[in-house]
């Protein structure tokens, strides 16, 4: 019997809810939050914010863009992150100054390693909602400065263990399809249906963990509710989850980024040298687009 038919049952027999089921051994639950909403973007976690909590995680947005929406972004830079973007409904078109371009729709995934510098555009494909998951994940010292590189997966491509689909990094039997992800990260995006019981087991040394939600909700510790980010404790203990109706969510793991976080406006190093490094090449691919009358 799932969780949704023990509670019908009870509300017939008794006329009431009975008390919210837990699952044994819920992980704790540190913060939870619905982020800020700026028209068709729900800014979850920043690196200011929520992003020194669950670093190497240091951004997350939630877009929900109705059909004919205009372009939410134009041509801007990167350097000393990744991103990550996990299309969950629509089409968004791309092009990145590595020279990539295309179009990812709904279960595809964008990775870009910005390294020391690179601007992308994107933009959803005019008549069509969209909806998904972009993260920034702030890269380790031996790579912040690299060069940049994306790569654009189908969703054909990416394996899945159960109801987990990995975007990055391994889980169970299936692991990620981008190459160039040599970071000890994991990134799922995870689809459970009413009443299913679902754990997670972090690597070992994965003692950061958080998950936001789509759809549905989540009973841990607490409730989680679509459109909402918690953060676990920090700890390797597994997370226990039972979905409440069907539900969507992404959830992140990895050892804690040991390095602060040094800010630019569009980027997130581990020191001021290497963020003045990482300025100099976004000015530099600046100066050739604004030639090209790109900017």
């Amino acid at each position: 019997m799932t969780i949704a038919e023990l509670v019908e049952r009870n509300v017939r027999l008794y006329g009431q809810d009975p008390a919210p089921f837990t699952p044994s051994h819920a992980r704790a639950i540190r913060l939870v939050t619905g982020g800020q909403r700026h028209g068709p973007i729900t800014r979850l976690a920043s690196p200011s914010d929520v992003g020194e909590l669950i670093k190497p995680f240091v951004f997350l947005d939630l877009a929900d863009v109705p059909p004919g929406s205009q372009p939410l972004f134009g041509f801007h830079p990167h350097s000393g992150i990744a991103t990550v973007t996990t299309l969950l409904r629509g089409a968004v078109t791309y092009e990145d100054t590595t020279g990539k371009s295309g179009v990812l729709r709904a279960g595809d995934v964008e990775w870009m390693k910005a390294g020391n510098g690179v601007w992308h555009n994107g933009s959803p494909v005019p008549g069509e909602a969209m909806r998904g998951f972009q993260l920034w994940i702030a890269l380790p010292q031996w790579v912040e400065n690299s060069h940049a590189e994306s790569e654009y997966i189908g969703w054909q491509d990416v394996e899945h263990d159960g109801p987990a689909r990995v975007i990055l990094g391994r889980y169970g039997s299936a692991k990620s399809a981008v190459r160039g992800a040599r970071i000890d990260v994991n990134y799922l995006h995870v689809h459970l249906r009413d009443g299913d019981h679902w754990t997670y087991t972090p690597p070992e040394g994965h003692d950061i963990a958080w998950l936001a939600i789509d759809s549905g909700a989540l009973q841990a510790a607490e409730t989680i509710h679509a459109g909402e980010l918690a953060v676990f404790d920090e700890s390797e203990d597994a997370i226990d989850l039972v979905a409440r109706g069907d539900t969507s969510f992404v959830l992140g793991s990895a050892p804690k980024h040991p390095h602060p976080l040094v800010l630019g406006s569009h980027s997130v190093h581990t020191s001021y040298a290497a963020l003045a490094e990482g300025r100099l090449e976004i000015n530099r691919i600046g100066g050739e687009l604004h030639a090209d009358g790109r900017l």
